[in-house]
């Protein structure tokens, strides 16, 4: 039974604050206190999501490797998605994910989930690995992430195929996954929104989330792609994700092409979800949704989980600079608002600093 099979969520139509009115009057049965604990996962998806559209040249293989070694070494990143094992005639800028794969540096305890969206990618993967093991060297990535939709259009445009179709390919790349000693991350695009058919039905995207859970992924991310979702939205996926997931099990991934993307990641960390898809400075985009902006920034999300008394273990002043390295080495404008203010403040404090410091020296004279 949904943990709100009690209450109806509110319609689409109505704000924030008539959201957080409804779910503080469910008290415990509600998702708003579903999960006390206050530690969220920041899954950092910059290396692959944030680059994987990338239109201005090739993203050099150093500059993607490097990106990896500061998120996890500066940053303090957990589960940082390093790549897609894809085909390159259709995702040209992850034609070098063997090349990350060998070259990236890992750390104990952080997890470097790769997409794989079908078996031809999989058995990349697995290929590389063993050559890896055969040759001495410790294997890289011990997680694979795998993808669909819930609309047919968007699946079709993606994987040239329907869901139905998409999901007897996947239970078969979970189950070789599993074999393989590897843990598997489902996603699913266009929860709410679809470019090609607009509004989608939460029970359809639930009813697609559930199917990844039963083939045996521990988590399912739930996808704004189009970012073009509001809390109301995002809540009602959720609520008909939770009649047979508890919220732990479930992510949220949102995009910010309408400016909902922090609001729609704090409504669902509120009712219980604790990982959270984002990519630093903001990267990314959809090539299959016409106008869409990128990932919902890291920065933004942990400055305001930080805010609302929530734990990631992510350094927000490295982010920031990470998300501002990127984007200069991209030949981008740094797409994070609250890195830029970080940055400026960290910027100001310098430039006092060294006025206070000169102002010493003066007196001493």
């Amino acid at each position: 039974m949904s943990l709100l099979a009690r209450t109806r969520l509110p319609s689409p139509l109505l704000n924030a604050t008539a959201h957080a009115r409804l779910l503080g009057q469910q008290g415990r049965r509600g998702l708003a206190s579903a999960a006390p604990d206050r530690r969220v996962k920041i899954v950092d998806v910059s290396p692959r999501d944030g680059l994987q559209n990338e239109r201005g040249g090739m993203v050099a293989t150093a500059t993607k490797i490097e990106l990896i070694r500061r998120l996890q070494d500066e940053a303090g990143v957990r589960c940082i998605e390093a790549g897609a094992f894809v085909s390159p005639k259709w995702v040209p800028q992850m034609g070098d994910t063997p090349d990350v794969l060998a070259g990236m540096p890992t750390r104990a305890g952080v997890t470097y989930p790769f997409l794989v969206p079908n078996a031809k990618g999989l058995e990349t993967l697995l290929r590389l690995q063993g050559d890896m093991e055969a040759a001495g060297t410790a294997k890289k990535t011990d997680e694979i992430a795998i993808f669909t939709a819930a609309s047919e259009g968007f699946c079709r445009a993606n994987t040239n195929c329907s869901i139905d179709e998409s999901l007897d390919r996947l239970a078969g790349v979970a189950s070789k996954a599993a074999e393989a000693g590897l843990r598997v991350r489902g996603y699913v695009s266009v929860v709410a929104h679809c470019p090609y058919e607009g509004r989608v039905d939460p029970r359809r995207a639930a009813d697609v989330s559930r199917k990844l859970l039963e083939m045996g992924c521990y988590e399912v991310s739930l996808g704004d792609t189009v970012g073009a979702a509001s809390p109301s939205e995002m809540l009602a996926v959720l609520n008909e994700c939770t009649r047979f997931a508890r919220p732990e099990q479930l992510a949220a991934h949102c995009h910010d092409t309408m400016g909902s993307g922090l609001s729609n990641v704090l409504a669902m960390v509120k009712a219980g979800v604790r990982t959270v898809d984002s990519a630093v400075g903001g990267l990314g985009g959809c090539p299959y949704s016409p106008g869409a902006t990128g990932n919902i920034d890291t920065e933004s999300v942990v400055y305001a989980l930080q805010r609302e008394g929530y734990e990631t273990g992510v350094d927000l002043e490295a982010a920031a600079k990470i998300g501002q390295w990127i984007n200069e080495a991209l030949g981008k404008a740094n797409g994070s608002s609250a890195g830029r203010a970080i940055l400026a403040r960290l910027a100001m404090a310098q430039t006092k600093g060294k006025g206070e410091g000169n102002d010493q020296r003066e007196s001493r004279l």
